[in-house]
């Protein structure tokens, strides 16, 4: 029963220091200030998980997905040019934004893929451009997954990158 307790401890202090790793993460220096570009941001719309069934095929959970572009400027706006999300083939699902979109300072554009939407695969991404009248800083965009079906809770994020256009 100690042995127990104190394998519980150990567990829960190793937990703890990883999860103390994760949050504080790395310093980060500044992002150069920018005028516009183009980031990619992977997005699942399913998730594989567990082993191979008889199938051949590994199970898998749906997700839905919360785009979350965010103004990180505190006094300058920008310009979400457009949104386009590609499947896991590379293939043009839709432009998520209808025409220039303007975030102000701090701001927050918010794009939403659905639960039931599986169009676009465990390799869905978005390609998201912006532009700025005078050099800011670049916006941060990341993706919130989740599904919380059947008293379980998958949540994960994902964020961008940039690419050349």
């Amino acid at each position: 029963m100690k042995q127990m307790k104190n394998m519980r401890t150990g567990l829960f202090a190793l937990v703890f220091c990883l999860c103390g790793l994760s949050t504080a993460g790395i310093a980060q220096e500044a992002r150069p200030l920018s005028k516009g570009q183009s980031v990619y941001l992977p997005i699942y719309s399913h998730m594989l998980y567990g082993n191979l069934g008889r199938s051949g095929k590994a199970s898998f959970v749906q997700l839905s997905a919360l785009v979350s572009i965010r103004n990180t400027d505190s006094k300058r706006p920008l310009r979400i040019l457009s949104a386009k999300y590609f499947d896991t083939q590379g293939k043009l699902l839709g432009e998520r934004v209808s025409g220039p979109a303007v975030l102000p300072p701090l701001g927050t554009l918010e794009l939403f893929v659905e639960l039931n939407d599986a169009s676009g695969g465990s390799g869905a991404n978005f390609v998201v451009k912006w532009e700025a009248d005078a050099a800011i800083n670049p916006p941060l965009v990341e993706a919130l997954h989740a599904n919380m079906d059947g008293g379980k809770a998958v949540i994960f994020t994902t964020q961008s990158v940039p690419v050349a256009d």
